[in-house]
C-alpha cells in the first residue's frame, strides 16, 4: 500500500511538473526545414515537433514545416510506404502545424500536386528557401533536424 501511495505521489508530481513547464515558455514560432529524402529522419523531425507542441502547450506555438528539393519525396511516397509518417503528418496538421511545399521543386521536377499526400494550392509557396528566409525575418526560429 505504501508503494502505491509513493507511485501515485510521483505520478502527480510529474503531471504537475509538465504543466509548470508549459507555463514557463513564451509563445514560439518555429520553422522545420526538410530537404532530404529520408523517411526515418523526417519522422524524427515530426516527433521533435510533437514534443515541441507537448512542451509548449496548446495555443502557445506556430510551427511550420517547409519542404523542398528531396524533402518533397516524403509527400510523394508517404501514402504508399509509411503509415507512421502519414499518421504523424495528419496529427500535426490537426494541431495547427502547416506543411509548406516549394513550387520551384514541383515545377523543376514536373511533380503534379495530386501526387503529394494531402497538399493543396494553399500549401504551396513560391520558393522553399525564400519562405524559410521570410519566416526567419518574421521571427521564426530555424530548426533542421
Amino acid at each position: 500500500m505504501k508503494s502505491l501511495s509513493l507511485l501515485t505521489a510521483l505520478l502527480m508530481s510529474l503531471a504537475t511538473g509538465v504543466g509548470a513547464w508549459a507555463e514557463s515558455y513564451a509563445k514560439q514560432q518555429v520553422v522545420y526545414h526538410v530537404n532530404y529524402n529520408d523517411t526515418k529522419r523526417a519522422i524524427g523531425a515530426m516527433r521533435n515537433a510533437q514534443n515541441h507542441i507537448n512542451a509548449l502547450g496548446a495555443g502557445n506555438y506556430e510551427i511550420q514545416f517547409v519542404m523542398h528539393g528531396n524533402g518533397i519525396e516524403l509527400l510523394r511516397s508517404v501514402a504508399n510506404e509509411s503509415d507512421d509518417a502519414a499518421s504523424r503528418i495528419d496529427s500535426l496538421r490537426s494541431q495547427g502545424v502547416a506543411f509548406k511545399v516549394c513550387n520551384n521543386t514541383l515545377v523543376g521536377r514536373k511533380i503534379d500536386l495530386g501526387e503529394l499526400y494531402f497538399a493543396s494550392e494553399d500549401d504551396i509557396v513560391p520558393s522553399g528557401v525564400a519562405e524559410i528566409g521570410k519566416l526567419q525575418q518574421e521571427g521564426f526560429a530555424y530548426l533542421r533536424p
